[in-house]
């Protein structure tokens, strides 16, 4: 196993997660190697390998050497439902394969807490099978099951930030929900790399914190408190939601933000992280409450003209 000063391998590198995760690293002195699709501006500290999580000769250069492979990418949405399996299943497999032969052992794995509900969604499920992977892999392995994931650089929150300024944020049937700031997210992922009997062969939930997480009304007000405004809070039913995801497929094509098989886990009650599913917390607690993060991602959005 390769150790002390070696690079970290890292797929997801030009993702939201993994830039927030390579900068950390880098600020940090941790030298990382990450996956980029395309060419990649050079900086200090960070390798970029050429290649896509079905090129197997990228995949033996990104982890040859290292001394764990953290695995962010992923397809989080696709027009065709056969993207999930190829990116999230048959990705992960060949990664774990090349991780393997490399004779790399440290795996830290990001899905998805839809991944505790496989039959409501094609991505939710995908994400179960490539855990099934990992755990069955022989590796050293660490999954972590994030819930919603907010910051600077996430487009996937910001529609909600952007309904909030016009003072109504739809949101889905009434429930639960967690949170965690991306900052933290990436601190813990940097904290799992050395493993232990702590976090080795363990799957974890992380949160922001806050005992029984977030009903949809109390999060959509505070994500209108972060821009500044009070907001109606109208539940939309599964049928409208539909309806809004083939109107938003009409407008926006392969773009579309809003798709049935999201529906399928929007409409979920309950996506509250388990506190037996929370990371070890001498080695990781969250330190950004959710409140002040949503407000500086309020603020990082309007100073780069997204809001």
């Amino acid at each position: 196993m390769t150790t002390g000063t070696a690079p970290l391998a890292v797929t997801g590198g030009t993702g939201f997660v993994g830039s927030t995760l390579i900068d950390l690293a880098v600020r940090t002195g941790v030298p990382v190697r990450a996956l980029a699709r395309s060419e990649q501006p050079s900086r200090p500290g960070v390798t970029w390998v050429r290649g896509d999580l079905a090129d197997e000769a990228a995949l033996a250069q990104l982890v040859t050497g290292t001394r764990a492979v953290l695995h962010l990418a992923g397809v989080v949405s696709t027009p065709d439902p056969a993207g999930f399996h190829q990116g999230n299943v048959a990705g992960t497999e060949t990664l774990v394969h090349a991780a393997q032969a490399a004779g790399i052992r440290r795996f830290v794995f990001v899905s998805s807490l839809s991944a505790r509900e496989p039959g409501l969604s094609a991505y939710g499920r995908s994400k179960f099978h490539a855990e099934e992977l990992v755990q069955v892999s022989g590796l050293d392995w660490t999954i972590v099951r994030p819930p919603a994931i907010y910051g600077p650089r996430d487009r996937e929150m910001l529609e909600l930030f952007k309904a909030a300024r016009w003072g109504v944020v739809p949101m889905p049937p009434a429930g639960r929900a967690s949170m965690i700031h991306v900052t933290d997210l990436a601190h813990l992922l940097l904290a799992l790399v050395p493993g232990g009997a702590d976090v080795s062969q363990r799957l974890f939930e992380p949160d922001d914190g806050r005992a029984g997480g977030w009903s949809h009304r109390d999060m959509a007000q505070a994500i209108g408190a972060a821009v500044g405004r009070r907001v109606r809070v109208p539940h939309l039913p599964r049928g409208a939601l539909l309806l809004a995801a083939r109107l938003d497929k009409a407008m926006r094509g392969d773009r579309a933000k809003l798709t049935a098989d999201r529906v399928g886990y929007m409409s979920h009650p309950d996506w509250v992280c388990r506190p037996g599913k929370s990371p070890p917390p001498e080695l990781w607690q969250a330190q950004i409450a959710t409140e002040d993060g949503l407000a500086a991602t309020a603020a990082w959005y309007r100073a780069e003209g997204w809001l």
